[in-house]
């Protein structure tokens, strides 16, 4: 019997010789001898396949290169972990969108644990993004009034300052929006927003004074002085800068129904604030102007008519639906698609632009709109 346990006992350590050697044997036959190892981080696009990183930004795909990645199971940036997609690892490339949210903790370190337990460590600093400002939802907001701000990258603690000095008061915050009261004495231009990680100013002004070619502040042109609201009634939206234009009539289908406009002889000066750069560049400029709809705008056509020198070369069509809910809001047009809309180029007129609002279009609208600042201005402030 105690040969028997002698050769079981030989037999067994013999096996798991076997099995060591033949386990280094593999191990030693991979590179870095089996070990996890990153090389380098690089972008994800083929084009710029040979653009290594050192740091990346917040929701970036990055490609992690290395050797022995297979058995990854978690991948940390900070204190956040990230998406980790198992048909995106391989033993030599991991892709992995850097996480958006912002860490609590910073350590400037993407952490990779592994199914058996191992864990490896690179350093690799996430850039938290500076504040993106893209547009408010009004920007003619009365002073203690309550303005919304879109964009990104909304961390706090942060602030809001309007044109003039003063420092908004915050409603609320969250990464795509924040609410604000506007302080008293804010003037026009640019608004800034600042936080630990930036300060961005606007590419829009607020109460947006430029380039303002129908105001009725005082009224012109050839129609639609009856429609011109001089002093709100308890009925009429509040003002936002100065006399506005209220349509409230039933409007019938196909019915030709001018709102306010002229040549530039009946328009005045005012006819002559387009500036000739959005004429010569409509892409780099939009038509602006505020909206309030006590009544959906939900059926019929709105035609403009804008920097051009007479009726003759046809109208930009705004089609519905559209409503605001009977609440002032800024609407933004690409410039270069109302200069699209026309039988031919825009060219520059020193003596000032026709312009003209009208509706006429399929689809009876029973019709309460309210219209004021209509401008042209540029899509982005050079600095």
């Amino acid at each position: 019997m105690k040969n028997i346990y002698r050769s079981l006992l030989l037999l067994a350590i013999t096996m798991a010789t076997v099995v060591f050697y033949t386990s280094c044997k593999k191990d030693n036959d991979l590179p870095n001898n089996g070990e996890p190892r990153i090389s380098y981080i690089r972008v994800t696009d083929p084009v710029s396949g040979d653009s290594l990183l050192a740091a990346a930004a917040q929701g970036m795909l990055i490609a992690i290169v290395g050797e022995n990645l297979q058995d990854a199971k978690e991948i940390w940036f900070n204190d956040l972990m990230a998406s980790l997609t198992p048909t995106y690892v391989t033993s030599t490339t991991i892709l992995v969108s850097v996480p958006s949210k912002i860490p609590t903790v910073v350590d400037n370190k993407l952490k990779i644990n592994f199914s058996n337990g191992k864990t490896l460590e690179y350093f690799f600093p996430v850039k938290i993004g500076e504040p993106i400002i893209t547009r408010m939802d009004c920007e003619y907001v009365p002073d203690g009034g309550v303005a919304t701000i879109s964009g990104n990258y909304f961390y706090e603690p942060l602030t809001v300052t309007f044109p003039g000095g003063g420092v908004a008061e915050i409603v609320s915050v969250e990464d795509e929006m924040v609410k604000v009261t506007v302080p008293a004495g804010a003037l026009p231009g640019q608004i800034t927003v600042k936080t630990n990680f930036g300060e961005v100013a606007s590419d829009f002004w607020f109460r947006d004074n430029r380039n303002i070619f129908i105001s009725s502040d005082p009224f012109s042109g050839w129609w639609g002085s009856g429609f011109v609201v001089s002093n709100p009634g308890p009925e009429d939206p509040a003002t936002i800068n100065g006399n506005y234009i209220r349509v409230k009539d039933a409007i019938s289908g196909w019915q030709w129904k001018e709102v306010v406009g002229g040549p530039a002889d009946a328009m005045g000066a005012i006819s002559k604030n387009i500036p000739d750069e959005a004429i010569l560049k409509p892409e780099n400029f939009n038509l602006k102007f505020e909206l309030n709809t006590k009544k959906p705008f939900n059926a019929n056509v709105i035609k403009l008519c804008v920097g051009v020198d007479n009726d003759s070369h046809g109208d930009y069509l705004w089609n519905p639906p559209y409503d605001t809910k009977g609440v002032w809001q800024t609407v933004i047009i690409p410039f270069e698609e109302v200069a699209a809309a026309y039988n031919s180029k825009l060219t520059v007129s020193p003596t000032g632009y026709y312009a003209r609002v009208l509706f006429h279009g399929g689809g009876d609208l029973n019709c309460d709109m309210s219209f004021d600042n209509f401008r042209v201005v540029p899509k982005v402030i050079k600095k």
